[in-house]
């Protein structure tokens, strides 16, 4: 009998723990230092997402989301190259990417939003949510070289968001294994 409540009183310290550690997380960003962003990764081409969005372009004319929604695209080459034909078709960069759509050869951008790989995240749900691109990847419009600006890929940014919309989210919906 006094190892089944010291089991019982066991458990619910934990769960305790777990709670008050998960609302410490997600306290107001007012109480928390802001974290360093990392440094924009060099990409095999020079992108400028503020020049091309002044243009009048939008996320998903170039970022679309196919099937299950998991990850947004990167633009297929074909899309860029249906205006660099012609403009500044004499630069280094345009050339490299009319060489590789012309090989057929996708460019290896390098992601800048990536989760861990034991989160399962997907766009689709927050797109459904109309939740704009600006809130979880920033002004991407002022940006000429594109980095991190917010903390969407951390426990915290997500938690956070969450709490602010009042949506609940239970572990399995994030850290469930992939099908």
């Amino acid at each position: 009998m006094f190892a089944s409540r010291l089991s019982l009183a066991l458990c619910c310290c934990v769960v305790i723990s777990t709670a008050i550690a998960i609302r410490a997380q997600s306290a107001p960003a007012a109480t928390q230092p802001p974290a360093a962003m990392p440094a924009a990764p060099t990409q095999p081409i020079p992108y400028s997402h503020k020049r091309h969005l002044a243009l009048g372009l939008e996320c998903r004319q170039c970022h679309v989301n196919p099937g299950a929604g998991e990850m947004m695209t990167f633009p297929a080459e074909a899309i860029c190259m249906s205006c660099h034909q012609a403009i500044a078709a004499d630069r280094p960069a345009i050339q490299k990417l009319a060489a590789l759509a012309k090989a057929g050869t996708r460019v290896p951008w390098v992601r800048v939003y990536d989760t861990p790989d034991y989160v399962f995240w997907s766009h689709r749900p927050h797109l459904e949510a109309k939740v704009d691109c600006v809130e979880c990847h920033g002004k991407v419009a002022d940006q000429e070289v594109m980095q991190q600006q917010t903390d969407v890929v951390t426990m915290l940014g997500c938690r956070r968001c969450h709490d602010a919309r009042q949506v609940f989210t239970d572990c399995g919906d994030c850290h469930e294994p992939r099908q």
